[in-house]
């Protein structure tokens, strides 16, 4: 008599949710996959509609720091399953990656449909059953099963293991709602608050009486990019800065460069009721050039034409400095100087959580043991973005959700074999 293999159950399709599902079917498990939306990668497709930004390729010294303060409790895992594994497993898969000019790594069409696609036919051959529109709802309290809510009523499945990759709360129209957080509260498990992370920021009054930008601004520069420039903290070095562009929004401010920097600014947004991003307007330029052109003298042209000819500064940089500057500041070469090289832009708060590209918060790791299992709930592993860890975009979200899912479902499977 040969026995049936052991059932092990994934809930969330998305990355970590997926590549869990891969590990334990290559272990030869019966594997169910649950997801609570129509279809599997739903956030996963709209990540990638501008190019599907899987992976980074930069040294893994600076790849590994970029997850801050996780960085050591990640280390196994992002070494386990970093950068170079994410392309031979995209190469597998049939899809070509390239690096682009900012190190940054993307499948050779920039799409994420055609790997998502491939993806789900490997899983299914590999005897993956997915099962959409069934949003789990926690366990029986007389069975241990896992119970779900469907479009024909409750469903109950009974898993011997089970891997959680439910995501955190952004997002929520695609399925990433944080409504887990209070079913795993409930059996005890520690869990750290969900913020935003990879967020838009709104900014403070920029004159008495305004609420935020003030309507010239909006109306005229809202959605249009801020560049190049370069920005950085205070307490920063100007050789510390980081070169981008970022967003004007009707209330604020986001984009790449402003996501590189989200956690410094919401967690001096919660110290200190707001938080200061210094911008470099001409990050091309030495201070010492800049304070040589505007000490140049103008004759009689104005202020926008000369530095407009000097220094290139036009359009939504010029209006940026009016916003920002008294006409006192404006018309004093070393002030105005001083404001093109570090520029301060007063934030308030963060934009809503639900808006945001990715969430902080979440499982906190010490919950885990080194299988990725729950200390609290034996039999359940976490992986993703429901952990507790952040990272700035760039490929650094998608790596890691890749190599949790991979440590979660290897896990699993160890832990199903040792019993």
């Amino acid at each position: 008599m040969t026995s049936s293999p052991s059932r092990a159950a994934v809930i969330g399709g998305g990355p970590a949710g997926l590549m869990a599902a891969e590990v334990l079917a290559r272990e030869g498990l019966a594997v169910d996959l649950f997801d609570a939306m129509p279809s599997v990668g739903r956030k996963f497709l709209l990540a990638g509609r501008g190019g599907l930004n899987l992976t980074h390729s930069e040294p893994a010294d600076r790849f590994l720091a970029r997850y801050a303060e996780r960085s050591e409790a990640l280390r196994d895992a992002i070494a386990a399953f970093g950068a170079d594994a994410v392309r031979q497993w995209a190469e597998g898969l049939g899809i070509a990656t390239f690096v682009g000019t900012s190190g940054r790594v993307f499948p050779q069409d920039m799409k994420a449909a055609p790997l998502l696609r491939a993806w789900l036919h490997r899983l299914r051959a590999a005897g993956v059953r997915v099962h959409v529109r069934h949003r789990w709802t926690g366990w029986d309290a007389g069975t241990g099963e896992l119970v779900f809510d469907t479009p024909n009523g409750p469903v109950r499945h009974a898993a011997d293991a089970t891997v959680l990759a439910l995501g955190g709360a952004s997002w929520p129209r695609l399925g990433s709602d944080g409504a887990w957080v209070p079913l795993l509260g409930a059996r005890d498990v520690d869990i750290a608050p969900l913020q935003a992370s990879n967020c838009g920021f709104d900014v403070a009054p920029t004159r008495p009486g305004a609420n935020g930008w003030s309507d010239h601004l909006r109306q005229r520069f809202a959605g249009q990019p801020v560049k190049p420039v370069a920005a950085r903290m205070p307490g920063q070095a100007p050789q510390e800065s980081v070169q981008g562009e970022f967003v004007l929004t009707d209330t604020g401010i986001e984009g790449s460069l402003v996501y590189a920097f989200s956690a410094r600014l919401r967690d001096a947004i919660a110290a200190h009721g707001q938080a200061t991003w210094l911008i470099d307007l001409l990050p091309q330029h030495t201070a010492d050039h800049v304070l040589a052109e505007t000490r140049r003298p103008r004759g009689a042209r104005s202020l926008s034409t000369h530095l407009k000819s000097r220094l290139g500064i036009e359009g939504l940089k010029m209006a940026l400095l009016h916003e920002l500057l008294s006409p006192q500041q404006l018309h004093d070469p070393e002030a105005l100087a001083s404001a093109l090289k570090s520029l301060p832009l007063t934030l308030a708060r963060c934009r809503p959580v639900e808006e945001a590209i990715s969430t902080a918060g979440g499982v906190r790791l010490e919950a885990l043991d080194a299988n990725g299992m729950l200390r609290k709930v034996p039999g359940v592993f976490c992986a993703g973005e429901m952990l507790d860890w952040e990272a700035p975009t760039g490929g650094y979200l998608l790596t890691a959700c890749f190599a949790t899912g991979v440590v979660a479902g290897q896990g699993a499977a160890r832990w199903l074999r040792q019993r």
